[in-house]
């Protein structure tokens, strides 16, 4: 069993280094307080290819595995969190368009949303349909050539300032995945919801009111959505635990240097050893979640049959370790991790949702048991 990183991925880590140093981290705090959507950084982004990291090279994408992307989003996330989440969101969708939609669909949407000209939202949450995908009401009929979509959507990241929409609709045969563009008649937007964190992307509801879309933007066969929507979230949960371990690290990062600097009592606050063991703890638990994040990407990649399993174990694991290493962090600051001249509220506001969305890491613990108690506990 190979550990090390190939000159490949260690090559990709710089390069996603230097441009969450340089493009993410001297501007997140300003996205934060000011609820800005950095549109040109997300641009940039997709010239450097972080929009396509996964999508087949067939269409422009860079075709990486999801282990390598995960090793990017880690880099990225250092730098914002809130922005790179958005860039996992795009990276899913348009990877599910380039995989499953018809050939004169990639043809019209790939090119603009691989290079960030487009940006993307993924619409499957709706107000009576979170944790329970499969009870969404959102209809789609067929229409000759067409099909007409009607429903609502909820806690759509990005909605009201991207281009294209990737919908899950009900159809005859089952749950359905469509491409509607964003502006398309008969689509309304709520107002942007104020939230604890993710501030650099705006939240909002989706309406669709008898929105008329062609056929060829359906990806794959009626009924197929729902498979498409599982795929989808086996890699959003590697992503959004990436994520979670990027800003963990970064927290870490902080918090280290402040208790060597930091004095109180006539010596540095890393002298006390309960300090001491609060480092060693949240590098202990943030080095194995980072492995399991990386073994569940590698499952994935090979297309293990219990890759959903590790997925979830994973995402739920890295997502609470985050939050739980961002908290320490903080707390390791004293009264100054409370204020916003320092970034450690930033990062325990951003990492808290992660263990919302993707599925609750409470689903993810039934996933998890099922497979368990179906299969037996001997997933290694």
């Amino acid at each position: 069993m190979e550990f090390s990183l190939t000159d490949d991925q260690r090559a990709f880590i710089q390069v996603a280094q230097q441009f969450s140093q340089d493009k993410l981290a001297p501007h997140a705090a300003e996205w934060d307080a000011t609820q800005t959507f950095p549109k040109a950084v997300l641009r940039d982004a997709g010239e450097m290819g972080f929009l396509s990291l996964y999508v087949p090279p067939s269409v422009g994408g860079l075709g990486l595995s999801r282990l390598d992307a995960s090793l990017v989003f880690e880099q990225l996330a250092m730098g914002c969190t809130s922005t790179t989440a958005f860039m996992t969101i795009h990276n899913m969708v348009s990877w599910m368009i380039a995989s499953f939609a018809t050939e004169s669909a990639k043809t019209a949407y790939c090119p603009r949303l691989l290079t960030g000209e487009w940006l993307a939202s993924y619409c499957l949450t709706e107000p009576n349909a979170g944790s329970d995908a499969a009870a969404l009401t959102t209809s789609a009929k067929r229409d000759g050539d067409s099909y007409r979509i009607n429903g609502a959507k909820a806690f759509i990241s990005g909605a009201g300032a991207t281009d294209v929409l990737l919908v899950m609709a009900r159809c005859e045969q089952g749950i359905t995945a469509f491409i509607v563009p964003a502006d398309a008649k008969g689509v309304s937007y709520g107002r942007k919801e104020p939230k604890m964190g993710w501030n650099s992307q705006p939240t909002r509801t989706i309406t669709f009111d008898d929105v008329v879309i062609p056929a060829d933007h359906r990806l794959g066969d009626e009924g197929e959505g729902f498979h498409f929507a599982m795929k989808g979230l086996d890699g959003g949960r590697i992503n959004i635990a990436t994520c979670s371990i990027g800003t963990a690290q970064q927290a870490l990062n902080q918090a280290t240097q402040y208790v060597t600097e930091r004095q109180q009592f006539g010596q540095p606050l890393a002298q006390f050893q309960s300090v001491q063991f609060a480092l060693a703890d949240m590098t202990t638990e943030l080095v194995a979640a980072r492995q399991l994040v990386r073994y569940a990407a590698y499952q994935l990649d090979q297309g293990h049959p219990d890759a959903t399993a590790h997925c979830a174990m994973a995402k739920r694991f890295a997502t609470d370790v985050g939050f739980k290493v961002c908290d320490n962090a903080l707390q390791l600051h004293g009264g100054y991790g409370y204020i916003k001249e320092y970034p450690l509220e930033r990062y325990f506001r951003d990492v808290r949702v992660h263990q919302i969305l993707e599925g609750t890491n409470e689903i993810m613990r039934l996933i998890i048991a099922r497979r368990v108690l179906a299969e037996g506990c001997a997933l290694l």
